[in-house]
C-alpha cells in the first residue's frame, strides 16, 4: 500500500523530497563496467532531473556523457543515481558558457552550462576547450581519462554548432579530430547536430567507427535516428575499440535519445 501511495502522489512529496521512480523488470542492478552512453538532455527544457536520473539508471552505463548540461541539473542528477539506485558516480565539466535562462541562478551569477562525463571509476587530466568559433553560442569538447572494461581509455564529449552551420561544424570537427588522434583507445560521444553523410564529418570517419556500422557516411535514413525529428545526430565513434551491442533508446524527457553501446577493449 505504501509503495502504491509513492507512485500515486507523483514526481516529489510536498516537502518537496523526490521520490525514486521504479525501473522496468529488465533494467541492470549494477554499473555495466564495459558500457558507455551519450546523451542531450536538452536545456532549457525544464525536464525533472528525478526522470532523467531514471532513464540513465535503466542502463547503468560505466561512462555517460552528458551535452546541454546544467552543473545543478548534473549534481541533482548525480545525487538521485546514488541515493535511490545505489549507482555512485565521478563527474567532470566542461563548461562552456554561464546562461540564467538555461540554468537558472541569480542574474549576476548565472548557472554553468555546457558538457558533463560521468564515471563510475575516476577519471583524470580532464581537459576543456571551447571552439575557437562556437557558431551562433558557444561551443566546446570535453576529455577525461577513465576505465572502459578495465582499460585506461580517453573519453571525449562534444557538441557541435547547430545544423544549419555545416562549415563551422567543420571547423570544430578538424579541432577535435587533432586531439583525438593522439590516442590509441578513445571513445567520443555527443550531439554532432550533423547527419552521418554530412561532409564536416569526413574527419571523423577517417578516424574512428560508429558504434552502428550502418551508420558509416551513409545515406540518410539506414541507420536509426537519434532525435525526434528523426535525424541522426548522437554519436559513439571508437578509435582502438570495438562495440560488442549497442541501442538508440527513445525517451520521453529530452528531444534526444540516450545512445549506449557495450565496448570490448583491444
Amino acid at each position: 500500500m505504501a509503495t502504491a501511495c509513492v507512485l500515486l502522489v507523483g514526481p516529489s512529496a510536498p516537502n518537496g523530497i523526490p521520490f525514486a521512480k521504479p525501473l522496468p523488470a529488465d533494467a541492470v542492478k549494477a554499473v555495466v563496467p564495459n558500457r558507455v552512453m551519450s546523451w542531450n538532455v536538452c536545456n532549457p527544457c525544464k525536464e525533472s532531473d528525478v526522470d532523467r536520473a531514471a532513464e540513465i539508471a535503466r542502463y547503468a552505463p560505466q561512462v555517460i556523457g552528458l551535452q546541454e548540461a546544467c552543473v545543478r541539473d548534473v549534481e541533482r542528477i548525480r545525487d538521485y543515481l546514488r541515493r535511490f539506485y545505489g549507482l555512485v558516480y565521478h563527474v567532470e565539466y566542461g563548461t562552456v558558457l554561464r546562461d540564467w535562462g538555461r540554468c537558472g541562478g541569480a542574474p549576476w551569477h548565472p548557472g554553468a552550462f555546457g558538457q558533463a562525463v560521468l564515471s563510475a571509476a575516476p577519471m583524470t587530466d580532464r581537459v576543456s576547450v571551447e571552439y575557437p568559433d562556437g557558431g551562433s553560442e558557444d561551443r566546446g569538447y570535453m576529455a577525461v581519462t577513465t576505465l572502459v572494461d578495465g582499460r585506461p581509455v580517453r573519453v571525449f564529449n562534444t557538441h557541435l554548432a547547430q545544423f544549419q552551420q555545416g562549415a563551422v561544424r567543420a571547423d570544430q570537427v578538424g579541432v577535435l579530430a587533432e586531439e583525438v588522434a593522439r590516442h590509441e583507445r578513445a571513445v567520443v560521444l555527443g550531439d554532432f547536430n550533423a547527419v552521418p553523410q554530412a561532409p564536416e564529418l569526413a574527419d571523423m570517419w577517417e578516424l574512428a567507427a560508429e558504434v552502428d556500422p550502418r551508420c558509416a557516411a551513409s545515406p540518410a535514413g539506414s541507420c536509426p535516428p537519434t532525435t525526434d525529428w528523426q535525424s541522426k545526430f548522437d554519436y559513439v565513434f571508437l578509435r582502438g575499440l570495438a562495440p560488442l551491442d549497442h541501442g538508440v533508446h527513445p525517451t520521453a524527457y529530452s528531444d534526444h535519445h540516450l545512445v549506449r553501446s557495450d565496448l570490448r577493449t583491444a
